[in-house]
């Protein structure tokens, strides 16, 4: 159809030239202002404009329409595309605030655990020195007592060897026993005044 279409345009402008030059021989003026002319040319002109409306700028039209459609929806996605980027971008800092401020938590956290393990171990320190410090002084006060009586023992026996010297005179052990427990007696009652 389209070639009947072009035969016909074709046709128009060839019969239109023969009339314009009045069929004679002669060279036809375009600018002679003959009316028949004029009228021939726009309907050649309505002619290709039609043809060239239907065949040409209709396919020309319609590629850059889609042409259009597709840079319009390449803008659009690109658009949505980067709101969903901010978007994401946006919930990321907030998670990573988030994570953030949890670390912060949990290392001022573990300080403080830190610091009341290491207050605790220091009071268990400090009890456990003041146990083994009374320990200490009993175990010496047991001892000084234990080594006061040896020297009592021993210094009853030396009184009572001097004295028995001096009387010339032996004890029994009962009688010795006796004056040392006496004079041990004496001595803790004189050491407690």
């Amino acid at each position: 159809m389209a070639k009947v279409i072009v035969f016909m345009v074709a046709s128009l402008v060839m019969s239109s030239v023969a009339l314009a030059s009045g069929g004679e021989g002669g060279t036809a003026n375009p600018f002679a202002g003959d009316v028949g002319n004029a009228i021939w040319t726009l309907v050649i002109f309505f002619l290709v404009v039609i043809v060239l409306g239907k065949f040409a700028w209709g396919p020309i039209l319609s590629a850059l329409q889609k042409r259009e459609d597709f840079i319009t929806d390449s803008l659009a996605s690109a658009k949505k595309d980067r709101t969903d980027a901010e978007a994401r971008l946006a919930e990321y800092t907030t998670k990573l605030d988030e994570a953030r401020a949890e670390a912060t938590a949990l290392v001022d956290e573990g300080r403080r655990d830190a610091e009341v393990l290491k207050k605790k171990i220091e009071e268990d320190a400090k009890t456990e020195a003041d146990k083994m410090l009374d320990r200490a002084k009993r175990e010496i006060g047991l001892a000084t007592d234990t080594a006061i009586k040896d020297l009592y023992d021993l210094s009853g026996k030396l009184a009572v060897g001097i004295a028995s010297k001096i009387i010339r005179k032996e004890l029994d052990g009962q009688q010795h026993n006796r004056l040392i427990a006496e004079s041990i007696d004496e001595l803790t009652a004189s050491q407690k005044n």
